[in-house]
Parts: C-alpha cells; sequence; structure tokens
C-alpha cells in the first residue's frame, strides 16, 4: 500500500461511511484515485459461463451502484466487475445512516435498500463502457414494485445489450419480503421469467442468481435442484448475512446485512455445499471475507470457479487487487495447479 493511499484511506475513516464511499467514487471517476499497477499471469487466466477472465477475481455489486466508474475500474487490476443493483426506477432506499464501519472485525454492515438512481440513468454509461471490459449487473426491484419478478426481466431486457453478464439478486436482506423470493417454487417461476424475457430480446448473456447466507438445508438443496434446472448460468454465493455471531465492534447490532471478514467460514461453507449438490455442473462465484490470495484459493478449492470482494476494499484499498493475485498465483504454483481451473473444487472436503 502506497502513503498515498494509506494516508487516504485514515482520512476516510475519519468520516462518515456513505460519505466516505461516495468521495471514493468520485475521486476514481475524475480520476484523482491512484490506481495500483496490475498483475497478470496465465495460471490465473480461467473461463467461466463462457466469458473469459483474465484472473478470477472480481468486484462484487455494490461499490459501484449506477455505473460511475467504469472506465478507472477496468484498469483497477479486476478480471470482471459488476455494477448495480439497479432497479427499474429510481429509489432513494432506506433513511440514512445505513452505512456502518466494524473496524475491530474487518466487517462493514449495510442496510442501503436497493439505492439507486433508475437503470435509464445508468444505460448511457453501460453503453459507453470500455473496451475489453467483462462487465455485468445486478438486477434489482423496486420496493413499492407490484412485480418484483417482473423488475428483473425489465432491467435484463433494458440494459442487458451492453453487459457480459446479468445477476438476479433475490438475496439483499434489506429489502422486505425479497428474500422470500428464494423459496423453490417462487425462484423457479422468477427464473423462468427472467429466462424468457432474455431469450425474447434475443440476448445470449449468462445470468447468475446470487444466494444468502443464512439459507438452511433444505433452501440449499432447493437452489440447485432450481439452477440445474432453469438454465441459468452459475450462482453466486453469498451475499451478506443477517447473523451477527462473534462480533465485537460497536456497530453489531445495527440492522442490515454484514459482509467482511467474520463472513468467510459461513459463506465458504455455503458454498462448498452447493457445489456438493450440484457436482460442479453449475459455475459458482464465491463471495464473502475474500481480503487474501489464500481466502480467494480457499474458495476456488471449495468450489468457487471465480470469486468477488468488496468490504476488503474499505480498509485496504485497491493495492488489495494485485496483492490477493500474486498471492494466489504463488498459491497455485506451490500446489502443482497449471490453471485457476484445476483447483476448482479440490478442497470441498474440508468445508463439508
Amino acid at each position: 500500500m502506497s502513503l498515498i493511499e494509506r494516508a487516504g484511506l485514515a482520512l476516510m475513516h475519519r468520516i462518515d461511511p456513505e460519505t466516505a464511499h461516495g468521495l471514493a467514487l468520485r475521486a476514481l471517476s475524475s480520476g484523482l484515485a491512484p490506481l495500483p499497477e496490475s498483475y497478470s499471469s496465465d495460471r490465473l487466466r480461467c473461463t467461466v459461463a463462457g466469458m473469459t477472465l483474465a484472473n478470477p477475481l472480481g468486484l462484487a455489486a455494490g461499490f459501484d451502484k449506477n455505473a460511475e466508474a467504469l472506465a478507472p475500474l477496468s484498469r483497477a487490476g479486476f478480471g470482471f466487475v459488476e455494477v448495480g443493483a439497479l432497479t427499474p426506477r429510481a429509489q432513494p432506499g432506506n433513511p440514512k445512516p445505513r452505512l456502518f464501519r466494524l473496524t475491530e472485525d474487518r466487517a462493514v454492515i449495510n442496510r442501503f435498500g436497493f439505492n439507486n438512481r433508475g437503470m435509464d440513468d445508468a444505460l448511457p454509461r453501460l453503453a459507453a463502457r470500455p473496451k475489453g471490459m467483462v462487465l455485468g449487473l445486478n438486477l434489482g426491484a423496486n420496493k413499492d414494485s407490484d412485480d418484483r419478478a417482473e423488475d428483473f426481466a425489465r432491467v435484463l431486457t433494458r440494459c442487458g445489450a451492453h453487459l457480459d453478464f446479468a445477476t438476479v439478486n433475490v438475496s439483499s436482506p434489506n429489502t422486505e419480503k425479497l428474500r422470500d423470493l428464494q423459496g423453490k417454487a417462487a425462484l423457479s417461476a422468477l427464473l423462468a421469467g427472467v429466462m424468457a424475457a432474455r431469450a425474447d430480446a434475443g440476448l445470449t448473456l449468462p445470468v447468475f442468481v446470487k444466494i444468502a447466507p443464512d439459507l438452511d438445508t433444505q433452501g440449499l438443496e432447493d437452489v440447485a435442484e432450481v439452477a440445474l434446472a432453469s438454465g441459468v448460468a452459475g450462482v453466486i454465493a453469498t451475499n451478506t448475512t443477517l447473523s451477527r455471531d462473534g462480533l465485537a465492534s460497536a456497530h453489531k447490532a445495527e440492522a442490515g446485512g454484514m459482509s467482511g471478514a467474520p463472513l468467510f467460514e459461513r459463506s465458504t461453507r455455503v458454498l462448498a455445499r452447493l457445489s456438493d449438490l450440484t457436482g460442479g455442473a453449475v459455475p459458482l462465484i464465491g463471495v464473502g471475507g475474500v481480503a487474501s490470495g489464500a481466502d480467494a484459493y480457499a474458495k476456488i478449492r471449495a468450489g468457487a470457479s471465480a470469486v468477488q470482494l468488496y468490504s476488503a476494499l474499505v480498509y485496504e484499498g485497491l493495492s488489495l487487487v494485485p496483492r490477493i493475485l500474486r498471492e494466489l498465483d504463488a498459491l497455485l504454483a506451490r500446489d502443482g495447479f497449471a490453471s485457476v481451473a484445476e483447483a476448482v473444487g479440490s478442497g470441498r472436503q474440508d468445508w463439508l
């Protein structure tokens, strides 16, 4: 981490977290924030759901909700970037304050509630995306919608031509009853509608579904069955958790979804169970608590074909990206893997 980045992070941590996040995005999009040197290796190149990636490390949704910083993010060293969530109509989200740093736990709690400026506002920026960038969009539903399933399809149809993949987000804990869509019948109907809308629009991009880390055994079995039957390209495991086990920070009792280091074990166990249930037939993207090359490697060995991070950037900055890739590359080499694909699922039993 450079002195400039260290000083910037220290300054950001002295102000309100949501204000700091907005300032960081503006600094990034205006070219004021320094970008790290990229790290590349043939060993890290991989293919996920037909997408060719320079490396398996992606930026999770939530960092750039409105697709405002696509150009700098395309140069930050990620193998892929997911923006959003976007909803059909703009919405303010939940009342502030709604973002909390749990510094002692290296964690974050948010209860944003899909705040964004809507799909039409982001559309021109998505259409002007940097060449060569692997870009995905997290699809959301408006809080006051009469048909949330239709909302996902509307955003996909409107924005899909400018994307490499899309994610159906039914796992945010911050929109009332949204997680109800993870039930077997509801999820099956929802994904059938989204896949039909994709076909009607003449689109072929991969569609993922993002699940919660709080599903019980039956819930995971249902997700696996629906994923295998629906034609989705894969599953992103997992979103934030409602659990507060083991937290020490003053904000631990705040409502919302918790992400960061304490989520790592829970999300990785869900990932491994899902990999086991699907027999590796459905590509998985592991997210939750990734803050090092060892964390990324553990997710891959548990069954992930790629990983994502977000909360760790709050504490480590963008220089974390090449650091993780360098560490991951060394771990793959140490264990004799010539590629990421060779390592996928090799340690799954350790988490079951």
